[in-house]
């Protein structure tokens, strides 16, 4: 037993709770966004990636055909014309040109006006009801300046407009397939079939029948199909995709392995776990996929800006319009400068803005061992003070090997005490019971079966054995330890009716990168604490060599939660790294809980985040990964409004005075170049290893 936990194999239900703001709120994927309305929020069930690339293929052929038709709508206006010096016109010119411009507004305008409607039916109003208000007006006016009313056409701008606007869409529509893809790849990591063993006869079948207890095949150079045991055979596998643990790891019969991992140079024979939609890769995609759809604090405020900013666009169009036509200006002019302050602020960057960012930082972050499962808990990462760590496989390497092992009583050998603490261990996963079991294996000591085993919580493990209780207990249990602990040993007593007849210590490695992630954390002026159930000599002698700031010894795991609680009323913001199982309650109870464990255990994880990997320089990665994404959610919000600041007084003609006049055409442009810059951004968020 690790001194002061309870055994994982132990634990109570109670511990297994889910904190409280996990509620998912489900929303269109964001690479749904754009296509309706700023946010999505138009009732359309998700996307997938093949609808989305049909929808980018839509845009395209739009454009084009957009474009065809612009060219003779652009050489027959008399506009154009005036400029170009040349009177191209003829009988019906003008009704030629009217025709083209309708089958523009029409056929290109039509994913706007669709939209324009969608979003009046859900009573959001967002960008396409701005760009659909913008196109109508320019089409209906023109089209009455055809048909009698005073006044000069502007089909050239309404055909630029579309066409720009169309573009717009589809380069912003690849960029945001782009942030998706990392997900899509994380889909392609499951090959297609599997080889079946049945019967010692091997068969093809796809790989969502595979069902648990199957017995699978899988070749040299071959994708894992299911999570599972091997049975037989010894390879390395290539786990980097899913874990991001770029080093093989070394597996033979008895480990487990990944689904979507690549095996080495070895055949392997694998017992299935799970089937594949419980297998590890699944959970690791559902959970990027609610997390991308999870809205954080940052998105809604995004989606607000983007509410008032349609508003906003349309009260100062409005406004734009009567103060030109009033102060003696003709029609034609208000409502090109009301079209062109309406183009110019959708609200399309500030929409994408968020999003963008959401899309890419999570499918990254779980192609490096990180899944998020709390949005708002990784976006707080940034305010994190103190970082408290669990001791055992977390900082330290958690495999226990047995230092030194003695008899306190005459009548029993050195080795009649580990055979007593084998027979209580074996069945235990703890890293000390591991210690114990494989230190008797390597001696060749009988394994006796002890009954009525019991674990007594944070003191050890007790059970009868021929006709004696025994005990395995830490220090803390009994009154007077006999024994002195050496620095970095855990030492855990065998008593027999009670009485102490020997002890045995063990000690676990610290691991190479903790110092590291320890500096990291320190730089970013993050105190770090040890919270550990071990003794105190243990603790002190790893939070001294790591340079922590604090450690807690000989924790109960109910008083984690306690320490944890203290740390918050003191004025940190409190960030907790444990194992999930006997750390539950701590890990709830952190502003942002980070369990680390092996990635079968997933769903029964209760933190926000989870390391796949116990390597605790991940953690650093992490803050470190949370606040460059937030960095970039701020710089793209601050773009999408500081933009729409300057562009629509320009829009709105404040300076014509001094010559500066935006064409409907160059505020779509201006429009467009803001939305590819907040997804350029977003692009080129990394992680820092």
């Amino acid at each position: 037993m690790k001194p002061g936990e309870s055994s994982p194999h132990h634990h109570h239900p109670e511990h297994h709770h889910q904190p409280a703001d996990h509620t998912q709120v489900h929303h269109d994927p964001p690479e749904a966004a754009p296509m309706h309305g700023h946010d999505g929020h138009d009732g359309h069930a998700g996307h997938s990636g093949h609808d989305h690339q049909g929808m980018i293929g839509d845009f395209k052929k739009r454009f084009y055909v957009t474009l065809i038709l612009t060219i003779p709508v652009l050489l027959l206006s008399p506009m154009i014309q005036h400029w170009m010096g040349v009177d191209w016109q003829f009988l019906f010119s003008d009704k030629l040109l009217f025709a083209l411009s309708t089958i523009i507004f029409v056929y290109g305008g039509w994913p706007f006006l669709k939209g324009w409607a969608d979003e009046m039916k859900s009573r959001n109003p967002g960008m396409m009801t701005l760009i659909g208000f913008a196109i109508s007006v320019a089409y209906i006016y023109s089209a009455a300046t055809v048909f009698g009313l005073e006044g000069m056409d502007f089909f050239w701008e309404l055909a630029t407009l579309i066409l720009i606007m169309l573009l717009g869409h589809w380069i912003e529509m690849t960029s945001v397939a782009g942030a998706s893809r990392e997900l899509e790849a994380l889909v392609k990591l499951m090959p297609s079939t599997a080889h079946l063993i049945r019967n010692d006869n091997i068969s093809e079948i796809p790989t969502d029948q595979l069902q648990k207890g199957d017995l699978i095949l899988v070749k040299p150079g071959e994708k894992i199909a299911a999570d599972g045991v091997i049975t037989e055979g010894e390879s390395t596998v290539n786990e980097s995709m899913l874990t991001g643990e770029s080093k093989p790891a070394e597996k033979q019969t008895g480990d487990k392995v990944i689904a979507g991992s690549i095996n080495g140079n070895g055949a392997l024979r694998i017992q299935v776990t799970h089937g594949s939609k419980e297998s590890y890769l699944q959970q690791v995609i559902q959970l990027v996929n609610e997390a991308q759809q999870d809205k954080s604090r940052t998105q809604l405020l995004a989606d607000k800006a983007a509410r008032w900013l349609t508003a906003i666009a349309i009260v100062a169009g409005l406004a734009t319009f009567f103060a030109w036509y009033l102060s003696g200006s003709t029609l034609a002019f208000a409502i090109e400068r009301m079209v062109t302050v309406i183009v110019i602020c959708c609200p399309h960057a500030l929409g994408l803005a968020i999003p963008l960012v959401v899309a890419k930082s999570t499918a990254l972050a779980a192609r490096n061992g990180l899944l998020i499962r709390n949005r708002t808990a990784f976006e707080n990462a940034r305010k994190i003070t103190t970082l408290v760590f669990d001791k055992t496989g977390t900082l330290t390497v958690g495999e226990f090997a047995v230092t030194r092992y003695a008899s306190l009583t005459p009548e029993l050998k050195e080795n009649d005490i580990l055979r007593l603490a084998y027979a209580l261990e074996q069945s235990s996963e703890h890293p000390i019971a591991t210690g114990i079991v494989a230190k008797a294996k390597e001696l060749g000591l009988p394994a006796e079966q002890a009954g009525k085993i019991t674990a007594i919580t944070g003191k050890g493990i007790t059970a009868d054995l021929n006709g004696a209780t025994i005990a395995v207990v830490s220090p803390n249990a009994l009154q007077n330890p006999p024994e002195k602990i050496g620095a970095g040993e855990t030492l855990v007593y065998v008593l027999r009716n009670d009485a102490p007849v020997g002890f045995i210590a063990l000690s676990d490695q610290v691991r190479p990168e903790s110092a590291e992630a320890i500096r990291t954390l320190h730089a970013q002026n993050i105190k770090t604490v040890l919270l550990t159930g071990d003794n105190k000599v243990v603790a002190e002698d790893v939070a001294r060599s790591l340079g922590m700031d604090q450690f807690f010894a000989e924790v109960l795991p109910h008083q984690k939660l306690e320490k944890i609680a203290q740390l918050q009323q003191s004025g940190e913001f409190v960030a907790m790294t444990g194992d999930g199982v006997n750390d539950a309650p701590a890990l709830a109870k952190a502003d942002v809980g980070i369990a680390v464990g092996s990635g079968s255990d997933v769903a029964a994880e209760t933190a926000d985040i989870i390391l796949v990997n116990s390597n605790p320089k991940d953690v650093a990665s992490l803050v470190l990964f949370g606040k460059a994404t937030y960095k970039k959610m701020i710089q793209n919000l601050a773009w999408a409004t500081g933009y729409n600041v300057i562009a629509m007084p320009l829009a709105a003609g404040v300076l014509s005075g001094a010559g500066v006049l935006l064409s409907p055409a160059a505020g779509a442009v201006l429009m467009s170049i803001s939305t590819i810059v907040v997804a350029i951004n977003a692009g080129m968020l990394k992680i820092k290893a």
